[in-house]
């Protein structure tokens, strides 16, 4: 009995002393909450030094590291703002954002640290708009306390006890519409000794988007309740844009370096299957948790979830970043680059591939030519020279994959394009080639071709007739100009084409 009641003595004795250590753990937390009225998960006690304004960036970048080994009081201020940006080449949406960008602007905070958030909503704005920070404990992640009208401001007080990435959005009536109109960002907890040190550190946050028209139809384009309710996007989209992080904006790294990517899920419906094409992941903190996995090839994001994943470069390159649903990526615009830059290392990998496979017209350094053309057209004014700079754009990422980008084809396989004999017999059979598919034995220069195009009538009218006007003006062909009323007539007569014959 007396060895019992000694072992119990030194027991208590222990933690008694852990306690008063102030260790950030479990004994320093429950100090903390025995002498402050806090919390046991990551409460370090109250605030110490000066007050700490945030840094707060804008997508892709990420604020630089907190570098503190006490919590602090840290104000952040963040403004919703009410905008109309391109969604993608002449295509325009009215989006709502946190901070003028979608995603929103990215909150670096440390474990324990009290935040004191100011939401203000731009005078200009039309709608009331609040937050909810799945960082946050308490009623609604803040909602409940935030909700502001147009020039207004809101203020409430929260203590980051949790460390993690987590999403913010607004969750304003209705909330999914909200959400779909970008109102979703970062907001990262680091744990309270940091994160290790890496090369590079990025922002990617993956949304689905929902539009009258069909993707990549040219103009102001509102947003479609009953196709968001059905969840059908016309886009699914890396940072808010179709090509926000592809040509010259794309994500930059240098051979033999680290890369950490902050990767979210804005949603407002669906689950991305988040990879790197031609890498593999050496750490992956799956939901923003602090348990890691490793060699991961893709990871689930939930809607309104995060990850954050990390590798290290090996040899130079386009790697291409996709929502592996892979039509999504293709044919819905959830694509991204990393361009890593420097010497070969053909002990790792024999070289370089073709860009244009995988990247589409998102190989061309930007689509500059397609927003001119998509605003000529919309005034009235579009010339055929525009056509064809448009066209080439178009085609360089739609068919050079087989028909070459000299337009020669594939000897035995497919046929050419160049001084086509076929094409010169009637030129309106470049149109209904791309709408319509092609399949079954054909002529061409005086060689027999026996293969199959697929139907792209995913490609908009706008599109189809640049690319044929590019087409007909290349490579020695007739010359001429197609109009984008020409293809939706073409497009007309077989509107439910889906699939050449084999």
């Amino acid at each position: 009995m007396k060895h019992l009641l000694l072992a119990a003595t030194l027991l208590a004795a222990a933690g008694l002393a852990g306690c008063s250590s102030g260790t950030p753990g479990v004994g320093g937390a429950n100090a903390a909450m025995a002498t402050t009225g806090g919390s046991a998960k990551g409460d370090f006690g109250p605030p110490m030094g000066e007050p700490v304004h945030a840094i707060l960036t804008s997508p892709p970048q990420v604020p630089p590291p907190t570098n503190r080994s006490y919590p602090a009081k840290v104000i952040v201020e963040l403004e919703v703002i009410e905008k109309e940006m391109e969604i993608s080449e002449g295509v325009r949406y009215t989006f709502w954002t946190f901070g003028g960008t979608v995603p929103g602007s990215f909150i670096r905070v440390r474990q324990g640290d009290t935040v004191e958030f100011h939401l203000k909503n731009a005078p200009d704005s039309k709608m009331p708009h609040n937050i909810d920070l799945h960082g946050v404990t308490g009623p609604g992640g803040g909602a409940a306390s935030s909700f502001t009208a147009p020039g207004h401001e809101s203020q409430f007080t929260f203590k980051a006890l949790n460390q993690g990435i987590y999403v913010y959005h607004c969750a304003t009536a209705p909330v999914g519409m909200h959400i779909a109109n970008g109102m979703y960002g970062l907001i990262l907890v680091e744990p309270p000794e940091g994160l290790p040190p890496v090369d590079h550190e990025y922002y990617v946050m993956q949304g689905d988007f929902y539009t009258t028209g069909k993707y990549r139809e040219k103009g102001h384009q509102p947003f479609d309740m009953e196709k968001a309710i059905d969840e059908n996007p016309t886009y699914v989209l890396f940072n808010g844009h179709e090509g926000a992080l592809t040509g010259d904006k794309a994500l930059v790294a240098g051979p033999n370096q680290t890369v950490r990517l902050f990767v979210g899920n804005g949603g407002p419906n669906l689950i991305s299957s988040f990879h790197v094409i031609g890498e593999i992941f050496d750490r992956v903190q799956p939901e923003g948790g602090t348990h890691p996995q490793e060699n991961v090839q893709t990871t689930l994001i939930p809607a309104g979830g995060a990850a954050i994943v990390e590798f290290h470069t090996e040899v130079p390159g386009s790697y291409v970043m996709v929502d592996h649903s892979i039509f999504r990526a293709f044919n819905k615009g959830a694509l991204a680059i990393l361009k890593v830059d420097g010497p070969e290392n053909k002990a790792i990998y024999s070289g370089k591939e073709v860009d244009s496979v995988y990247l589409g017209d998102r190989s061309e350094p930007n689509l500059k030519a397609v927003r001119t053309a998509a605003k000529a057209h919309a005034a009235g004014k579009l010339t055929k020279d525009e056509q064809v700079a448009a066209g080439k754009q178009l085609f360089t990422g739609t068919c050079s994959v087989c028909h070459q980008d000299n337009g020669e084809g594939l000897k035995g396989v497919f046929p050419p394009l160049a001084k086509s004999d076929y094409i010169a017999a009637d030129p309106k059979r470049v149109v209904r080639a791309i709408l319509h598919g092609l399949s079954g034995k054909v002529t061409v220069n005086g060689t027999e071709y026996n293969s199959v195009m697929p139907p792209m009538n995913q490609l908009t009218d706008d599109e189809v007739a640049n690319i044929s006007t590019y087409v007909l003006n290349s490579w020695g062909n007739p010359g001429g100009q197609v109009g984008a009323q020409e293809a939706a007539a073409v497009r007309a007569e077989n509107p439910n084409a889906t699939q050449a014959e084999h």
